[in-house]
């Protein structure tokens, strides 16, 4: 695109078809033009080229320039509408969160997540039932019966004395029902 022809106004629906060969850095006329020529370029040309790259360096200033410009104007506007930075931020946040959440990427793996998660659930019910009717196949086993018994008979014999109306254990030694003094130090 000639460079006489691009429209600088950011305004115009032609803004950002610059050429991709311009780069953000200027280049320095006066190393340039200490800079042999390449090769099979006449001077004309080279000169021609050069008076090219000046023009592009002063548009690519005018362009700040005019950016700077628009950036002062855009932060008075928010001034006067009350906008405040925190503001701005929390309306890019929101913005680029709903941009993520309608990717194809983002879509691919929340439904990627919502399968593992049933998958994961299924499983864990799995487990789960079969934890569940191992436990049943051992309360219903023979050792588990004869444990039973054994700690259902100690019990009684712990607890039977209570449920006759005494408070007292019986004694291991077998001497019946003796109060335990009130002045025992445990």
């Amino acid at each position: 695109m000639d460079s006489a022809g691009q429209d600088i106004n950011l305004n115009s629906p032609n803004k950002g078809l610059l050429s991709d060969s311009m780069t953000d850095v200027p280049v320095d006329t006066a190393v340039a033009a200490q800079t042999p020529a390449v090769e099979g370029l006449t001077e004309a040309e080279e000169e021609e080229l050069r008076a090219e790259l000046a023009k592009v360096e002063e548009e690519i200033v005018t362009l700040r320039q005019v950016l700077a410009a628009k950036e002062r104007h855009c932060g008075e506007l928010k001034r006067k509408l009350g906008l405040s930075a925190l503001e701005g931020l929390k309306q890019n946040l929101s913005r680029s969160w709903r941009d993520v959440q309608v990717s194809t990427a983002y879509k691919k793996t929340q439904e990627t997540f919502s399968q593992a998660g049933q998958k994961t659930s299924a499983a864990l019910s799995t487990v789960g039932s079969a934890i569940s009717r191992k436990l049943g196949d051992m309360r219903n086993s023979a050792t588990f019966k004869s444990f039973e018994d054994r700690v259902g008979t100690i019990k009684s014999k712990v607890v039977g004395g209570r449920e006759n109306g005494s408070d007292h254990l019986p004694s291991p030694t077998g001497s019946g029902d003796k109060h335990l003094p009130d002045h025992t130090p445990f």
